[in-house]
C-alpha cells in the first residue's frame, strides 16, 4: 500500500464515523475563527474576482464562507465521505465540493483547466500529510493558482504538539474529539516547522508575506476556554 492509500483510508474512516453535527471534528471551528480572519490576510494580494479553492475542506463549514465572499467557490478534499458530509450541509449549492487527491497531477491539472487561474485557501493540510506527499500537495497549490491567483497556507508548528501532549494528558486522557484523530491514525502537527517553507519554495511558490497565528480547535480546556494550536501563515503566489 502506498503512502497515499494509508493516509486516504485513514481519513475515509474518520469522516465515515463523523456525524453532520458543526463541530465533531476538532478543527472544524467557526468560520469567524478561521477563513474570515485569514481572508483578512489574503485580501491585499489577491484579485477577488477570481475562484476560490478551499483544499482540504472536510465538512465544507470554512468553503461556505468562502462562497459567500467569491463569485465561485470550490471545495477539494481526499476523502470522499467529507465531500459528502459538505454537500449534505449545503442544500442551496453556495459551493462546489469535489473528492480530489491532490498527489494526482493529472487530476489537479485538469481542474486548474476548469478553473482557470485561481486562488488558494489550504489550512493545515500539509502537516498531516505523509512525507511523500507534502512536495506534491505543494505544488498542486502552484498549479491552481496559475500566474493571477494567490494562495493562503496555515500549518500548525511544532510548538502545537505540546499543547496537543498537554490537552491529552488530562485525567480522563484525550477529551474524545482528540482520541479520534488518533485512533484512525491521523498525525497532528506531524511536518517539522521549516519542512514548510522548504517545501513551498521546492514547488515554485514565492511567499509574499508571512506570520505566526493559531487555529481555533472546537474542544475546551478544563477551565473553559477555547483550545488554540500555534501555527504559521503565509501568502504565496507562483515564484
Amino acid at each position: 500500500m502506498s503512502v497515499s492509500e494509508r493516509y486516504q483510508q485513514a481519513w475515509e474512516s474518520y469522516w465515515r464515523e463523523t456525524s453532520d453535527v458543526p463541530g465533531e471534528a476538532i478543527w472544524d471551528a467557526d468560520p469567524s475563527l478561521s477563513a474570515a480572519p485569514h481572508l483578512d490576510l489574503l485580501a491585499p494580494h489577491a484579485d477577488l474576482s477570481l475562484p476560490i479553492v478551499d483544499l482540504g475542506c472536510g465538512n465544507g463549514t470554512q468553503t461556505r464562507y468562502l462562497a459567500s465572499r467569491f463569485g465561485r467557490a470550490v471545495g477539494v478534499d481526499l476523502s470522499l465521505g467529507a465531500v459528502e458530509h459538505a454537500r449534505r450541509a449545503d442544500p442551496a449549492g453556495a459551493a462546489e465540493y469535489r473528492q480530489l487527491n491532490l498527489t494526482d497531477a493529472a487530476g489537479v491539472a485538469e481542474l486548474a483547466r476548469q478553473l482557470g487561474d485561481t486562488n488558494v485557501y489550504m489550512r493545515a493540510v500539509i502537516h498531516q500529510s505523509d512525507a511523500a506527499d507534502r512536495r506534491p500537495v505543494a505544488e498542486a497549490v502552484a498549479t491552481l493558482l496559475g500566474r493571477r491567483g494567490r494562495g493562503f497556507v496555515a500549518e500548525l508548528t511544532a510548538e502545537s504538539k505540546a499543547v496537543l501532549a498537554e490537552l491529552a494528558a488530562g485525567p480522563g486522557g484525550p477529551p474524545a474529539k482528540l482520541r479520534r484523530v488518533f485512533d484512525h491514525g491521523l498525525r497532528p502537527a506531524d511536518a517539522a516547522d521549516k519542512e514548510v517553507p522548504e517545501v513551498l519554495a521546492e514547488a515554485g511558490l514565492e511567499i509574499l508575506a508571512e506570520g505566526p497565528t493559531a487555529l481555533a480547535q472546537t474542544e475546551q480546556w478544563p477551565d473553559g476556554s477555547r483550545v488554540e494550536l500555534p501555527a504559521r501563515w503565509f501568502v504565496v503566489s507562483r515564484a
